[in-house]
């Protein structure tokens, strides 16, 4: 088995994103911020922004719903860099060594398209990739089998009749993994560096 090129997803394993960086400051009662969060700014409502949907709807819509916390959901894409940290340097590493056995490496990933550009300027990790496929570019979101078809089309246009077994996609959500495994690539669910690393060289990747 020859592994031919890896899928890095981005949230979660190589930049650090939590919406709690920013609301524990604006909400600093625990209960109180996990309610928002779970009903209000929630990650389905966010989804539909990596979607396509443009944050200027998203936010419209929100606060129809939500009026008494108008404030409280404009700040979620007003203040978005602050839930950004940073890179995450173990994931970080991993590209590095993959590139530098020069593995193939592309790019998977659910996120706005009006603010990717923001990670796009500020992390130079984004780009050793080839290609990156960004979900509210396209108007698709994992786990839907589309955009992983679209991924591929990407890859093959520089890698020509690479096999879905000749694919690994390392991604921190366990679905968008499963998602990957169905379509027949190597689907590694991303819990931290040194597990992944170990279930690289399981696929006999050079790390």
């Amino acid at each position: 088995m020859t592994i031919k090129a890896v899928v890095f997803d981005f949230g979660g394993v190589l930049i650090d994103w939590n919406r709690e960086y920013l609301y524990r400051h604006l909400i600093p009662d625990d209960t109180e911020r996990r309610w928002f969060l779970d009903n209000v700014c929630k990650m389905e409502w966010v989804v539909q922004q990596d979607g396509g949907q443009t944050i200027e709807e998203g936010t419209a819509e929100l606060i129809a719903l939500y009026p008494g916390h108008e404030a409280l959901i404009r700040a979620f894409y007003a203040r978005w860099p602050e839930m950004v940290s940073g890179v995450m340097e173990e994931g970080v590493a991993l590209v590095d060594r993959l590139e530098a056995a020069g593995v193939p490496l592309f790019g998977l990933t659910n996120w706005s398209a009006e603010t990717f550009p923001y990670a796009w300027e500020r992390f130079d990790v984004l780009r050793k990739f080839r290609e990156i496929v960004v979900s509210g570019r396209v108007g698709l979101v994992k786990p839907d089998p589309q955009i992983f078809h679209l991924m591929r089309a990407e890859i093959e246009k520089q890698l020509p009749a690479i096999r879905p077994d000749e694919l690994v996609f390392i991604d921190d959500n366990l679905k968008n993994g499963q998602a990957a495994t169905a379509l027949g690539w190597h689907g590694v669910h991303y819990t931290g560096a040194l597990d992944t690393e170990t279930k690289l060289r399981a696929l006999n990747l050079p790390i």
